[in-house]
C-alpha cells in the first residue's frame, strides 16, 4: 500500500484539512486491479490505517481529514475501521456514487453517525441530477480552471448554502491570490504553497542571515564544533532547543556552556540537529505547511536511502529533501538561495537541474508527495523497490515529524 497526505488551505494560508491519497496495490504488478480485481478487499477503505499508524495528533490540531470512499466502500462498516473522531473525518465521494435511493439513504446514515461528506469529479451538467446528494454535502471540490467561480458562488449560495466550495489544482501563488481575493472558495488544494510567493531580490532579514551562516558552518567539510557553538549562542531559541536535546540524551550531564553542549552532542548529531532546527526557524514566517514539507521530505528521503541502495548517502539525501523548498523559505529563486546556503555540487545539481546521483530519490519523493501513483508504480517496477518498505519509510517520517514538533523552542509541550 502507498499513501500520502495532501493539505487543503483556507484563505489565510492556514491548513484546515488534509486529504489522504492512497493506492492499495501496484496495478503494474497486478493488472487484474484494472478489472475485477478492484473488488479484492473491497470492504477495506484504503487510507484510514494511515491515521491509525501515525496518530491523528501528527496533523494540524483540529484539521479535518478527507478520506476517499467509492461505490463499494461507502456501504462498509466504516466506524470499525476508523479510530479518529467522526467529526474530523470527511468522506470524499466521486461520481462513481450515483444519486440512487440506496446512496442517498446511506449518505444520510453516515451524516447521522457524525461524518462529514464531500464530492469531487462531478461535472456541472450533473448538478441537477445529483441534487439529493448535493443537499447533504459539507464540501464540493471544484477544478477552478473548469468553472467560473462567480456563477458557482451564485448557484451554490442559492441552492445549497451550507456547502463549502474547495478549489483544486491551484498551481501558483498568483492563482491562490486571485481566487482568495475573489471570494467564493473556502479551501484551496494544490502545489501553490510550495512556490516562492514573490521572488523579490530583497535582503534577507538579519536573523535569517545568522541561521544561514550556521548552516554554512556545519555543512562545510570537517566543521569546527566551537565555531558552530558560538553561532548558536547568538540565538536564545536555538540555545534552549540545543540544551533540551542534550538533556534528553544524557543523564546528570552538568552542561556548563553552549560549547560544552555541542561537544556532548558530537559533530554528526550536532550537524543533523542544526540543519533541522535552523530550517524550522527559517520557516517561522512562512506557511506552517512549508515546515512540514521540508522536514518530511528530508526524513522520507533519508529513510528510503536503503531502498535505493544509497544507505551510505542518507545524510546527503536528508539535506536534499530539507533544502528542496529553500527557494520558498528564503523567498528567492533556487539558484540565488543556494548561493547563500552553500551545499555540495551533487546536492546543488539535484536541486537546480534534477540531475546527478540524488535526483532519482528527489523525483521519487516529489511524485510520492503529490500522489502521482502511476509514476511511482512505474519507478518501483523499474527499480525493483519494496512497496512495504516505501510505505513504512513514509509513515516513520510522519511519526518522526510528530515527535520533533511536540516540543517547541519555548520548551513547553504543545496542547
Amino acid at each position: 500500500m502507498l499513501a500520502t497526505l495532501v493539505p487543503l488551505f483556507d484563505g489565510e494560508m492556514k491548513v484546515h484539512a488534509y486529504s489522504i491519497f492512497a493506492q492499495k496495490e501496484n496495478p503494474l504488478l497486478n493488472p487484474f486491479l484494472y478489472g475485477s480485481g478492484r473488488f479484492n478487499n473491497s470492504g477495506y477503505i484504503t487510507g484510514l490505517d494511515i491515521i491509525e499508524n501515525i496518530g491523528i495528533d501528527t496533523l494540524t490540531p483540529d484539521a479535518e481529514i478527507f478520506v476517499s470512499v467509492n461505490d463499494i466502500t461507502i456501504f462498509t462498516d466504516i466506524s470499525s475501521q476508523c479510530t479518529a473522531p467522526h467529526d474530523r473525518i470527511v468522506l470524499l465521494m466521486d461520481n462513481s456514487i450515483t444519486p440512487d435511493d440506496s446512496y442517498v439513504k446511506r449518505i444520510a446514515e453516515l451524516r447521522t453517525d457524525g461524518y462529514k461528506m464531500a464530492m469531487r469529479k462531478l461535472p456541472i451538467s450533473e448538478f441537477d441530477h445529483y441534487k439529493e446528494i448535493l443537499a447533504q454535502l459539507d464540501y464540493i471540490l471544484l477544478d477552478h480552471k473548469k468553472i467560473e467561480i462567480k456563477y458557482a458562488k451564485i448557484f451554490f449560495g442559492r441552492m445549497y448554502p451550507n456547502i463549502r466550495l474547495c478549489a483544486v489544482n491551484v498551481e501558483s501563488q498568483e492563482d491562490f491570490d486571485m481566487l482568495s481575493e475573489g471570494g467564493g472558495y473556502s479551501l484551496y488544494e494544490g502545489p501553490f504553497f510550495r512556490m516562492p510567493s514573490r521572488l523579490k531580490n530583497e535582503d534577507v532579514a538579519p536573523l535569517k542571515v545568522n541561521y544561514i551562516e550556521l548552516l554554512n558552518v556545519v555543512n562545510a567539510p570537517d566543521f569546527d564544533l566551537t565555531t558552530a557553538a558560538d553561532v548558536i549562542g547568538r540565538d536564545p531559541a536555538l540555545v534552549v532547543s540545543l540544551l533540551e536535546m542534550v538533556n534528553r540524551m544524557t543523564v546528570n550531564s552538568g552542561i556548563s556552556s553552549v560549547r560544552h553542549a555541542a561537544a556532548m552532542l558530537g559533530q554528526r548529531e550536532l550537524k543533523k540537529w542544526i540543519n533541522t532546527a535552523v530550517t524550522k526557524e527559517l520557516c517561522a514566517d512562512r506557511p506552517n505547511e512549508i515546515t512540514r514539507v521540508s522536514l518530511l521530505r528530508a526524513k522520507f528521503a533519508e529513510n528510503i536511502s536503503a531502498v535505493f541502495d544509497m544507505k551510505g548517502l542518507s545524510s546527503e539525501l536528508f539535506l536534499v529533501g530539507l533544502f528542496s523548498v529553500l527557494d520558498a523559505i528564503l523567498d528567492k529563486p533556487m539558484d540565488e538561495a543556494l548561493k547563500m546556503v552553500k551545499v555540495t555540487k551533487p546536492i546543488e545539481n539535484a536541486l537546480l537541474n534534477n540531475e546527478g546521483e540524488y535526483a532519482g530519490v528527489l523525483t521519487f519523493v516529489l511524485n510520492y508527495e503529490n500522489a502521482y501513483w502511476e509514476e511511482i508504480s512505474r519507478i518501483m517496477v523499474v527499480e525493483s523497490l519494496d512497496e512495504n518498505a516505501i510505505y513504512t519509510a513514509y509513515t516513520d517520517a510522519l511519526s518522526w515529524y510528530r515527535d520533533l514538533m511536540s516540543i517547541p523552542a519555548s520548551g513547553k509541550k504543545k496542547r
